[in-house]
């Protein structure tokens, strides 16, 4: 059974013949899971998948790295290969994009049935675990009273977050590293980044980067020679994130973050928009940078863009093809929203992406991605 304890769900067990709870950490936002057991180094792989099939979750006491390859034997066991189905069993592009979803989401759901404890300052008590106080804090906030439970699964991105977040990403197109915030999506591929890089700017006066996030393109435009930069996102870690990068960077003074869904108020003679690029839903904060249910964002940019452009301002929408190409969205839809919103094309710059997943053949959704390109469309106010 699960109740709230405030604004937060709480885990319920039985240990040891005694009822116990803990405050239910999960940045996916799924709910606790009903049933809860005790594992221990004794657990085999083949039960604690069983059980994790069946909905029940493990809670380990044992030693940390035995979970670790505990989650490593679950996650063998969660990606066996189903046989293949032949080419005319496999449907449309969109079915198989939404069968890929499906199986990634059950995978996620029985590995996340692996839990660790966390005490009230985040340290974990279990043997040889490591000191993961500082990477939940960057993630959670400043530790509060109260023990707490997290997947495992969960931990290690955090675990991983942290150190993109120390090490950075390089930006060639701005010479600088870029540090990614835990749930906030890392600049890992370059191409949008270099078609603003490479774009004529219409002005340089004024600019607005709508969505920033880490706040690169954002940086990219100020080192570019641009005046005055307003960012806007309405994601608390973001704003954090983009604030934190532009003024390491030395342009806090250049460029303003502010909390806004989409635009701020008036009108910019360069408006940026890098929107997630696939309609669907997404199930983690860190997928919002890549899923837009109903393609929310996307439609409100273009409906919106003419209201903020200077009468000789330019909009660039930076935007992947994938989704055309996994039956998601037409193109035809696209250029209908530009026509709706009253916007012209003026120009478009086109790249192939370059990352790893566009040679995979072994990729469930390799022929669209080895068909993306990733476009600039340069749009100005019909007059």
């Amino acid at each position: 059974m699960t109740i709230s304890a405030g604004s937060h769900p709480v885990l319920h067990w039985t240990e040891a013949g005694q009822a116990r709870s803990a405050r239910w950490r999960s940045e996916s936002g799924h709910p606790p899971p009903r049933r809860v057991v005790i594992g221990d180094d004794q657990t085999s792989a083949d039960t604690a998948y069983r059980l994790a099939c069946e909905g029940t979750a493990l809670l380990w006491r044992g030693d940390f790295h035995n979970a670790k390859q505990l989650l490593q034997a679950l996650t063998r066991r969660a990606e066996r290969t189903p046989a293949k189905t032949s080419a005319a069993e496999s449907g449309s592009p969109a079915e198989a994009f939404h069968r890929h979803r499906q199986a990634q989401a059950r995978r996620a759901r029985i590995l996340a049935m692996l839990l660790l404890p966390l005490d009230s300052d985040y340290s974990v008590p279990l043997r040889r675990s490591p000191d993961l106080r500082e990477t939940c804090a960057e993630a959670y906030g400043p530790a509060e009273e109260g023990a707490s439970v997290v997947s495992l699964r969960e931990l290690l991105g955090l675990i991983g977050a942290h150190e993109w977040r120390r090490k950075g990403v390089l930006i060639p197109a701005l010479g600088e590293r870029i540090h990614a915030h835990y749930g906030v999506f890392s600049p890992v591929r370059g191409e949008y980044v270099d078609l603003v890089a490479e774009a004529v700017l219409p002005v340089t006066t004024l600019a607005f980067d709508i969505g920033t996030g880490t706040g690169v393109l954002a940086a990219l435009l100020a080192r570019r020679g641009v005046a005055h930069i307003v960012a806007t996102d309405q994601d608390v870690r973001a704003l954090a994130c983009a604030r934190e990068n532009l003024a390491r960077l030395g342009f806090g003074q250049q460029v303003d973050v502010v909390a806004a869904d989409l635009f701020p108020e008036g009108r910019a003679a360069l408006v940026v928009c890098n929107p997630p690029w696939l309609p669907a839903q997404p199930s983690s904060a860190i997928e919002h940078a890549v899923y837009d249910p109903d393609s929310r964002m996307l439609h409100g940019f273009i409906a919106g863009l003419a209201a903020h452009l200077t009468a000789d301002g330019e909009g660039w929408l930076v935007l992947s093809d994938l989704a055309e190409h996994l039956g998601l969205r037409s193109r035809e839809e696209l250029l209908a929203a530009f026509d709706a919103a009253g916007l012209d094309v003026v120009g478009r710059n086109d790249v192939r992406p370059h990352h790893p997943r566009a040679s995979d053949a072994s990729d469930p959704l390799h022929a669209a991605r080895a068909a993306e390109v990733t476009s600039l469309w340069r749009l100005t106010a019909r007059h």
